[in-house]
């Protein structure tokens, strides 16, 4: 005899009913777990192999070993490209970059984009049939006097014009290449007016991106450019741009014989940026030397205990730390002219985060 206690009496036929609809219910669940447990690590994968960052390498001189300290040389440069094109990197057009990064946009894992300042002779006859056989953008930035003169040593207008029909991207760095920071505010504007007029007359456009001649400028000079219409400017300073950057005070990484190691390269290329705010002193002209140098790291900055920051002539340098905000002590003066501070974080997997920072103390 069966008793109800509450529970429906239920015969063996609709047991064995319900038990088939229960079966095909977890067949159908675990089907749909194990679709969505597939999805998971493309998924993961995809949200690790995108970043907002990219690395900017910068050359001058090719194959010009009168000029140890602005050339590369032909074997170094090669092993460079060797190391470009093996299939770990994704090198871009750096207006590609930029826009991407503006709009809030991620690019893929280990982008690189290549820059070359001055627009030496040796730019067209020995960098360029490399870059072009291999299919690499690049940036080359101009400054435009040299090559309205015909400087012996620099490109013509008719060498950019085959450059820029080829994709090649042009940017600006002024008319005369002078010190920006020692010249006037006016001074400033007529060497972009100037410069901007004769690209305008030759290549038929005026350039959208800019760099500072040396990596120098201070804080009106930023705006300056900035007024001008431009939508980005570099620096020389070490690092890895990425969308939280200042679009106007952008790192590159520069390359000479002395400074042109494969595994330096390497550290560049594979670097991740190092993410902060609230910087002083802002002006990288010094008003006191040594500078109170300081930073708040971004909060995903992890492990803040193993930053590491070197300054020019000091090696490393003291760094205290309360919270995310990080404080640098210098144990004297920088020397004149230009000075750098880099500081680095490890990110695993034997990457390493850059943040550099350009001083000048003249």
């Amino acid at each position: 005899m069966t008793h109800n206690i509450g529970w429906p009496l239920i015969t063996t036929r609709q047991r064995s009913a319900n038990q088939l609809r229960i079966g095909v219910f977890a067949a159908s669940a675990l089907l749909l777990a194990s679709m969505f447990a597939l999805l998971l690590p493309q998924k993961s994968l995809a949200q690790e192999l995108a970043r907002d960052s990219a690395s900017v390498i910068m050359y001058h001189r090719f194959g010009e070993d009168r000029y140890p300290s602005t050339n590369i040389r032909i074997p170094q440069f090669e092993e460079h490209l060797a190391l470009l094109t093996n299939g770990n990197y994704t090198v871009l057009p750096l207006p590609e970059i930029i826009k991407t990064l503006q709009a809030g946009g991620t690019l893929p894992d280990r982008t690189v984009a290549i820059t070359i300042d001055d627009a030496y002779l040796s730019v067209y006859e020995q960098a360029w049939p490399r870059l072009k056989e291999l299919g690499l953008p690049f940036t080359i930035f101009v400054a435009t006097n040299p090559v309205e003169k015909n400087r012996r040593g620099y490109m013509s207008w008719d060498m950019l014009r085959e450059l820029q029909s080829q994709g090649v991207t042009i940017g600006s760095q002024t008319h005369t290449h002078p010190h920006l920071h020692r010249k006037s505010a006016e001074q400033v504007r007529q060497e972009i007016t100037t410069s901007n007029q004769l690209f305008l007359e030759e290549l038929g456009m005026r350039p959208e991106l800019f760099a500072y001649p040396f990596g120098e400028y201070s804080s009106f000079v930023v705006d300056i450019v900035k007024e001008a219409g431009f939508v980005a400017a570099f620096g020389q300073n070490s690092g890895i741009m990425h969308s939280q950057d200042r679009m106007f005070e952008l790192p590159r990484f520069a390359f000479n014989e002395n400074y042109g190691t494969i595994d330096r390269l390497e550290l560049a290329v594979n670097g991740l940026p190092l993410k902060i705010t609230d910087l002083t002193p802002e002006d990288m002209v010094l008003a006191e030397n040594p500078p109170l140098y300081g930073f708040t790291l971004h909060e995903d900055m992890r492990p803040q205990g193993q930053l590491r920051c070197f300054a020019s002539g000091y090696g490393k340098i003291e760094v205290s730390l309360i919270g995310q905000r990080a404080e640098i002590r210098l144990p004297g003066a920088l020397k004149n002219g230009r000075s750098r501070i880099n500081c680095t974080m490890p990110a695993g997997q034997n990457r390493w985060r850059w943040f550099g920072r350009q001083f000048l103390t003249d």
